[in-house]
């Protein structure tokens, strides 16, 4: 009989990262849905549980803030006391460092025009009249979830990982990460030279990029205008998934684009649904041994960084 499966799924209480435990559940792993709210994530248990119909000894839910080192603290305590070991850790909780005044359909028309250019293509001028708001506090807290959060998790739950078998990492990603779109030269340098990448190297970046928007030359300087902190979070989690990948060799550590995917994030401007997006992320935490690692995902196929 096959050991039992015990995965992590961050963000858990909605969207791709719900998603993804109802498949995990349905696959017959163990899952520990977090939220920071706990009220959400209780709500979305029980959601769970009516949807699938199952046990509740298959899914439970745990309080987390991907911020907050106490918060990942309590919940490795809690994963080492309860099953001694992980399998599974999905990096799913992300922000998206922005908010839209007006029509929600801009972030549709940026998204398309940095998928033209990442296509070679020239982009659609923009018709909405939305308007993109981007704070340094957005920034922080973006670059705060989606990089160091996910840093503070891996850090945190390594050694409960090692005492799996199949150990697995998966990092939610986007395309908007693509090293395409971060027109600061050096920052794409650093980040595209995964000969020589380090953890210090993509600290580096992201220091430096909230050093200059903090101080107002981030346009100047050659930043990504759109999403700025978002995509500059995502290249940065992009190169730590390939420096992870490297550190630990016995492990199958992957990000993934699960595609533009309608969910609160985005204002639900997206195309795919949260199932479909969920796909991907699955497929990369159930793959067998000898398995890629250290890949770039988009949805179910292997793309460039």
């Amino acid at each position: 009989m096959a050991e039992q499966k015990i995965a992590v799924v961050t963000g858990g209480n909605k969207g791709i990262g719900f998603e993804i435990c109802k498949q995990l559940t349905s696959q017959g792993v163990t899952v520990v849905l977090t939220a920071r709210d706990e009220k959400k994530g209780n709500e979305a248990l029980e959601k769970l549980l009516k949807d699938s119909g199952i046990s509740d000894k298959n899914v439970i839910f745990h309080q987390l803030d991907v911020m907050n080192p106490d918060s990942i603290a309590s919940l490795v305590e809690f994963i080492k006391s309860k099953f001694g070991k992980l399998d599974i850790l999905v990096n799913n909780a992300g922000v998206i460092g922005l908010e839209v005044e007006g029509d929600a359909t801009i972030l549709r028309e940026i998204i398309s025009g940095d998928e033209f250019r990442v296509h070679g293509k020239e982009a659609p001028k923009i018709k909405s009249d939305g308007k993109i708001i981007q704070t340094y506090e957005m920034a922080e807290e973006c670059l705060e979830t989606n990089y160091y959060g996910v840093k503070r998790m891996t850090e945190a739950f390594i050694p409960l990982l090692q005492s799996s078998a199949l150990p697995r990492i998966v990092n939610l990603s986007s395309f908007l990460g693509k090293l395409l779109l971060i027109s600061n030269e050096w920052a794409q340098g650093v980040l595209s030279d995964g000969e020589n990448l380090t953890e210090e190297r993509v600290d580096e970046v992201v220091a430096q990029f909230l050093k200059d928007f903090k101080d107002g030359s981030a346009q100047t300087k050659g930043w990504p205008t759109a999403f700025t902190p978002y995509k500059v979070s995502k290249a940065a989690l992009n190169g730590y998934t390939r420096v992870l990948s490297k550190k630990y060799p016995d492990f199958c550590i992957n990000c993934v684009c699960p595609g533009y995917c309608k969910t609160d994030i985005n204002c639900n401007t997206g195309f795919l649904t949260s199932a479909v997006g969920a796909e991907g992320p699955v497929m990369l935490v159930l793959l067998p041994s000898g398995g890629p690692s250290g890949s770039y995902f988009l949805r179910k196929e292997v793309t460039t960084f």
